[in-house]
């Protein structure tokens, strides 16, 4: 079962923050970053959360 991390994600498309939900991914530094999709545009959006 994959991690979701629920917070403000920033739309670069919209310019503007919004509340959602992202499956949490670990890059190859060891960053843990939350991968979601814009509820208003359909863009994809990620947020840094810091070290794993």
């Amino acid at each position: 079962m994959a991690e979701t991390w629920t917070g403000e994600f920033y739309c670069v498309k919209c310019k503007d923050k919004r509340e959602t939900s992202g499956e949490v991914q670990v890059s190859e530094k060891g960053t843990r970053m939350a991968k979601g999709i814009c509820p208003e545009c359909g863009t994809k959006l990620n947020r840094i959360l810091g070290k794993a």
